[in-house]
């Protein structure tokens, strides 16, 4: 830090707050040189006519001035001095929204100590002096620059530590998470693993530490080397085997990307395949752009009352502290483009994340040049109202374009990662139609173009509007478009709906593209049936909805100490050889006892992290000192583990397993062969059927013929999935067949060792061989949901009880399970290969991105 000594105003009217600022302040010894404190905003104004200052700490209650104009009329009148508003525990989303509106940071009063005063002052100022020097050769300040001025703390030898965590590369190398987390243990784990606010919050004296910490520096460097050398690599899979298609961009459209827990912008299944598509799309060097929204406020945090009650918090998103950039214009300044869809335009401002190589644009409407209601387009992800939904899809996928065009990307491909991104096929029609284009001719000019892939059977997942509130939101459009209601509805009318009058988006998506598929063999099949009747000429299996299975990026749910085991006794080549099935028999290499030992670490590691959870959860309840102390003892790292993790909705059957309680008691507690039982997952705040499987878990878990056998954590998200896929033994789902499309969660615990029990439905269908797991119920069409409940539940409690728990105890003379050891490995030779977005991309790649290339020629 620069020993310029600075000047602080303080304006706060309640004396006694102000005296503990200045003490706190005083702290920051000879860094200050003075603190002015004012009462009124009125004498703030005249403090700043008499004397500059180089740092503002303004309470937003004040006698003369209330709440967010505060700070605005403050604002106004010193644009570049920084700002760090206070306020008091209520009022602390009128202190985000300042943040919003250009607000350095805040501080509510009563709840910071004095370290986080002490930071926030030395870091508003530091970042003001960093955003005020010229970029290197004195032009604007570009992506690099932007990097390093956010964080003035780092030392120059570290800076690079800057790119880093502004690539999203560093979630899926353990070597770059090791960097961040070694810098700071605790304040890692409290910026849930964001390495751009731990690099802005870290105190510059531990910064200096390492610097003299030989074996940190070597692995820095070595980091580093393994960045350039990814970044730059020219022999990727796709310019080896297509080089005259490295010129032509793949656009990816989808609502959501689950790319790591720092960019909370995903709920479940559906981005947690976008992040996982991006990353692959990035290992084998597809020219790919993502395409999503920014949302000011992250999926909700969930919180279980002590009646088992699902609360919902939604936490503000602080932009500047997330792995983002501002995409900026060549004047320095940040990029905006006005989209317009109805009677009036929007101004979206764009925002970058880097996937490796893949650049994600997402798109904000959260700013001052929009009115209120504009604003809250992108406030959360999949809204209740459908109005504002609808506005959404709109933004996407009207608006995705103009941001491409704006950034200079015109794509060859156009991939629409289910039909919330439908309404792209219009806006790439649109000029066409107003120059009077037919639409039949329009929409062969860009079905050769566009994939399509749909997610779901289910109902609820096929997005589906009021034709009254279409033309209500997009009337104007149309008109611009010169179309009929009867041409502009048409495309997207479901003409088997009893209710004539809807817009279906899966429609309208599968009657723009020329490459459509479901995500599993049998969902494939099911979604020809399904949409059979749109192409009533054609035999059910000519209906043209092929199939891609799913996968899951190895490397990201893969945990670190089963890649340090499989590095240890396969070498390194194992990371370039995921889809090739033949390769992974060499798993029978790994000794029986070092993979049980990773396992059983893994486990208890799991069992330590749900353990935390629920303490804490039983402490916020306000429940005994006993019952908290007695949730740190729960659990046996010894004791057979089963994991179940969904979305909590009726059709996954969350509690199928309870369906006979007495039998379950006995199998969870036979003598010898005890068995445990951990269940997570949210149900949307708008399911209250969702809620009350929760709930019913919850009490269940209290039920003394249970308790301590059965418990559900909290508030599952990327960073709890992790933990809990390589953690248990054993990995249950239960959706109603044929209703899970495909499911990955499942991969994802098998490429850690777990062993799938699961319905024959979605990709464990195509998986399960007999040798690799277990098959609950039968590969069949059964007569009603009760008929096929009660079968697939005697199914699985005569697996659980005959089969999978006595493999589990039956040990060799050393102790170890190896016919179960065995079961591990052959899940993973299976799984690996077969189920990850590697073998998915080259599918995707081969079968549609490139033929779609090259018909665009």
């Amino acid at each position: 830090m620069e020993d310029k000594k600075i000047r602080i105003l303080l304006v706060e009217d309640d004396e006694s707050v102000a005296q503990t600022m200045r003490e706190l302040m005083k702290r920051l010894g000879s860094f200050v040189q003075e603190t002015v404190r004012v009462g009124t905003l009125s004498g703030a104004m005249e403090a700043v006519s008499a004397g500059a200052f180089d740092v503002v700490i303004l309470d937003l209650g004040l006698p003369d001035s209330q709440g967010l104009d505060t700070f605005l009329r403050l604002r106004d009148r010193l644009p570049r001095v920084p700002i760090v508003v206070s306020t008091g525990l209520d009022d602390e989303g009128i202190a985000m929204k300042a943040v919003r509106e250009g607000a350095q940071d805040y501080l509510v009063k009563g709840s910071v100590d004095g370290a986080t005063v002490i930071r926030t002052i030395r870091y508003a100022v530091e970042r003001s002096r960093a955003d005020s020097r010229p970029a290197a050769g004195g032009g604007a300040a570009g992506p690099a620059g932007l990097k390093r001025a956010n964080f003035p703390n780092l030392p120059d030898p570290l800076a690079r530590l800057s790119d880093l965590a502004y690539n999203l590369w560093f979630s899926w190398h353990h070597e770059a998470y090791r960097l961040f987390r070694h810098l700071d243990i605790k304040l890692w784990e409290d910026v849930r693993h964001n390495p751009v606010q731990l690099l802005k919050e870290l105190d510059r004296h531990r910064f200096e530490e390492v610097l003299h910490e030989s074996v940190y520096m070597s692995k820095y460097h070595c980091v580093l080397e393994a960045f350039d050398r990814y970044m730059g690599q020219k022999d990727t899979r796709f310019a080896l085997k297509y080089p005259d298609c490295l010129d032509k961009w793949t656009a990816y459209f989808s609502m959501e990307f689950g790319i790591h827990e720092s960019l909370p912008i995903y709920s479940g299944g559906l981005g947690i395949l976008s992040g996982d598509h991006l990353k692959s799309a990035s290992d084998q060097g597809i020219p790919l752009v993502g395409m999503g929204l920014l949302y000011r406020e992250s999926y909700f945090t969930q919180f279980i009352s002590l009646h088992g009650n699902q609360q919902s918090v939604y936490e503000p998103n602080n932009f500047s502290n997330l792995p983002i950039l501002p995409v900026l214009r060549e004047d320095g300044k940040p990029l905006t483009v006005r989209v317009r869809f109805d009677h009036s335009a929007v101004s979206v401002r764009v925002w970058k994340a880097e996937v490796g190589r893949v650049p994600l644009y997402l798109l904000d409407t959260d700013f001052q040049d929009n009115t209120t209601s504009e604003r809250k387009i992108t406030e959360r992800l999949y809204v209740s109202d459908r109005g504002l939904r609808l506005t959404q899809e709109m933004l996407l996928g009207i608006g995705g374009l103009s941001v491409l065009e704006a950034v200079g990307i015109r794509p060859a491909v156009w991939h629409l990662n289910e039909g919330h991104c439908a309404l792209s096929s219009y806006e790439r029609m649109r000029d066409d139609l107003a120059e009077g284009v037919p639409l039949a001719e329009a929409v062969e000019r860009i079905r050769p173009s566009t994939v399509f892939t749909t997610h779901t059977p289910i109902a609820a997942g096929n997005e589906v509007f009021e034709t009254e509130l279409v033309e209500h939101l997009l009337g104007d459009y149309r008109d611009i478009m010169k179309l009929t209601k009867d041409d502009f509805f048409g495309l997207a009318r479901d003409t088997r709906n009893p209710d004539f009058n809807t817009f279906n988006m899966t429609i309208l998506a599968l009657k723009t593209a020329s490459r459509a598929n479901a995500v599993s063999e049998l969902h494939g099949a099911v979604s020809r049936r399904m949409w059979h009747y749109l192409w009533p000429d054609r035999p059910v299996n000519e209906v043209p909805i092929t199939h891609i299975t799913n996968g899951v990026h190895t490397r990201t749910w893969m945990s670190s100490l089963m890649k340090g085991l499989l590095d240890e006794h396969l070498g390194e080549d194992w990371r370039y050889r995921l889809s090739d099935a033949d390769y992974w028999k060499v798993l029978e290499r790994i000794p029986d006892e070092a993979l049980w030992k990773l396992h059983h670490d893994l486990k208890f590691r799991l069992i330590e992290q749900v353990r935390r959870n629920l303490s804490r959860q039983r402490e916020r309840n306000g429940e005994s000192p006993e019952s908290v102390a007695e949730a740190r003892r729960l659990l046996n790292p010894d004791v057979l583990t089963i994991g179940f993790a969904r979305r909590f909705t009726p059709y996954k059957r969350g509690t199928l397993i309870f369906q006979n309680r007495d039998w379950l008691k006995y199998v969870l507690s036979r003598p010898g062969m005890p068995v445990q039982i951990v269940f997570a997952g949210k149900a949307h705040p708008a399911d209250q059927m969702g809620k009350s499987l929760i709930q019913t878990i919850v009490g269940e878990s209290r039920n003394p013929d249970f308790y301590g056998k059965i418990v559900f954590v909290e508030n599952y998200d990327m960073s709890l999935s992790k933990i809990l896929i390589s953690g248990v033994d054993v990995w249950l789902n239960l959706p109603r067949r044929p209703l899970e499309a495909s499911g990955t969660s499942g991969m994802k615990a098998a490429v850690n060792g777990a062993i799938n029990c699961s319905v024959m439905d979605g990709w464990w269908r195509e998986a399960y061989d007999g040798t690799n797991g277990w098959a609950v119920g039968e590969d069949k069409e059964y007569y009603n949901d009760m008929e096929q409940d009660g079968l697939d539940a005697e199914s699985l409690y005569r697996i659980l009880e005959h089969d999978l728990v006595p493999l589990y105890y039956r040990r060799d003379e050393s102790g170890l399970p190896v016919e179960w050891i065995r079961k591990m490995k052959r899940s993973m030779e299976t799984v690996i290969p077969r189920f990850s977005t590697c073998r998915m991309l080259e599918e995707y790649v081969d079968r549609f991105y490139v033929p779609a290339m090259r018909e665009g020629k």
